[in-house]
Formats: structure tokens, sequence, C-alpha cells
């Protein structure tokens, strides 16, 4: 069994509770216009490129077989996209890690061994190992067998889900985690579907199932300033997730720009915008309607 990660990122403290590893999985059902992992939305491998880090060898000009990569008159390295076929020579070739290749098959036992060097911080900490993305339930095989390798080792683990997936798949994620953290982007249907190219009528009833389900469940909000940090919608929330029930923590995930840059890394600027993080005002009366209706808020994971 194998599966297509684009990143591991170790000693992780908002993933979850503890000090966690992060796996990304490739590929997402959602085109948020404020992805901050756009690299991690098409399912395929792509080519990143640092043209700051370039130090204008010219290696990978050389190496590239298809011809694709050239340089323009001022120096610069240009990317012919779509003559590229992502054999990986020029990131081969590059000296300075300029370019790179985002995504690589692994093996469910590679990514396990991966895992396990951090084993000692999980046992001091009450960590584990978080799947993210992308959204992770976009490889659904995968991540049942890294779940079930990871439940076979002792291992706490964590789904984080923006829940737009198949009926029936979510629970089923769910009877082999331990928890699951639901991103949960804009309250108003027709907004939502504006913002992210999808409904979220069943990311709701996916939320509603996952909550009465077997695993614990946090509520994460990517908070965007003028798109979800408004009275309207935290008030929206939270009364849809006091009918929950069992769901209590929230945590409260203040919007950066950074996917901006990585778009551009990856020839993919075009569908995505700059946004502004709340102000510190927003954010605490956000923070504040949260805990008058009774969840236990956090910045970050």
């Amino acid at each position: 069994m194998t599966g297509r990660v684009f990143d591991i990122k170790r000693y992780s403290i908002h993933d979850g509770p503890g000090i966690r590893t992060t796996v990304f999985l490739k590929g997402c059902p959602l085109r948020c216009a404020w992805c901050h992992n756009p690299e991690s939305i098409a399912p395929e491998p792509e080519l990143m490129h640092w043209p700051s880090r370039c130090v204008r060898c010219y290696a990978c000009v050389e190496a590239c077989p298809l011809k694709a990569i050239s340089r323009d008159p001022g120096g610069a390295v240009v990317i012919d996209r779509a003559r590229c076929d992502l054999c990986g020579r020029c990131a081969e070739a590059c000296l300075s890690d300029a370019l790179q290749v985002v995504g690589a098959e692994m093996s469910v036992d590679e990514v396990v061994r991966e895992v396990e060097k951090d084993r000692l911080f999980f046992e001091q900490s009450g960590g584990g190992v978080t799947f993210s993305g992308g959204d992770p339930l976009a490889q659904p095989a995968f991540l049942e067998a890294l779940l079930e390798a990871c439940r076979g080792r002792g291992l706490h683990t964590a789904v984080d889900t923006a829940g737009s997936s198949p009926n029936g798949l979510p629970e089923r994620i769910a009877s082999r985690t331990d928890l699951i953290l639901f991103d949960l982007k804009v309250m108003d249907a027709g907004r939502h579907l504006e913002l992210t190219g999808v409904s979220n009528k069943p990311i709701l009833d996916n939320l509603r199932k996952l909550a009465a389900g077997p695993a614990e469940v946090w509520v994460r909000i990517p908070l965007i300033a003028g798109v979800n940090d408004g009275d309207d919608n935290t008030a929206a929330a939270a009364a849809f997730l006091s009918t929950l029930g069992t769901v209590r923590h929230i945590g409260l995930l203040p919007y950066h720009a950074g996917g901006l840059e990585k778009a551009a890394r990856i020839g993919r600027s075009g569908p995505f915008r700059r946004f502004e993080s709340p102000s510190e005002e927003r954010l605490a009366a956000v923070e504040a309607a949260f805990r008058r209706a009774g969840f236990e808020v956090h910045r970050g994971g």
C-alpha cells in the first residue's frame, strides 16, 4: 500500500494534543481562496521553484530532457510547466534546492518508520501522529492503512479534515483514529460555495455524524477578516456546534498569507486571493462569544 506524501513536519504543537509529527498527504476536494497549503490540492506531484535560492548555475537547464527549463534575457530561470513531465532531473541537478518535486510516493511502512523516530516525544508529552493535507480523506485506502498500522504500534492518531467526503467515509475513518480535527470554514451556504468551491451541507452533515461517533472531535476555524470573523458567522457556528453535544474544543487559526508565495512557486497563483488576519480586537470578540456559548477555545490547534 502506497500513497502520496508532500511533507512530514516534526515537533508540531498545533495539530492535536502534545508534541506531534504531522504527515501531509496530497489531494483536496476544496478550493479555498485563502489556502495556506496550495501545493496540497492537486493529487499529482508538482514542481516547486524558489527563485530567491537560485544561484544561476543553470544545471537544471542542462538536466531537463524536454527543454522545459530555460533562462530569460535577464538570466532568471523560466519553467514551461505545460512541457514539464515532472521527471525530477532538474531538482536532482539543482545545487541550491531552488527546485523540488512536491509529492513523493511512500509506503505505509516508510511513513510509520519516519513517525516512530519521534515516539519518545509522543510518550513524554501525550502526543502522536496527525494526518493532514490537503485533506487526507482524499486518499482513503492509504489513510486507513496508516491508521491501522499506527494503532498496531500503540500510537495516538489524529486526522485533520475539511469534511467534504462521500457518505460513510468520515465515519469509517473515525472508527480507526483517536481524534478528528474538523475544519469549519463558513456557515453561510452561498458564501461557502463561493469561497471554497463546494457546498457546506454535506460537510455539516458529516460533522453531525462524527460528533455522534467513537472518536473525539475538535473543531478548527481558519479565521479570516471580512470572511468569517463577524458576529453573524460566529453566532451561527456556535449555535450549530451547540446542537452536537459532544464537541467542546474549538481552535481559532488566524489567517496568514504564506500560501500565496507557495502558490507562485508551483505556478498556480491564479485561484488564490490575499486576505487579512483578524485584528486582536476581533479575535478576542470571537473567543469571548464561543466561551459564552460554553466552549473551550484556543488559538492554534
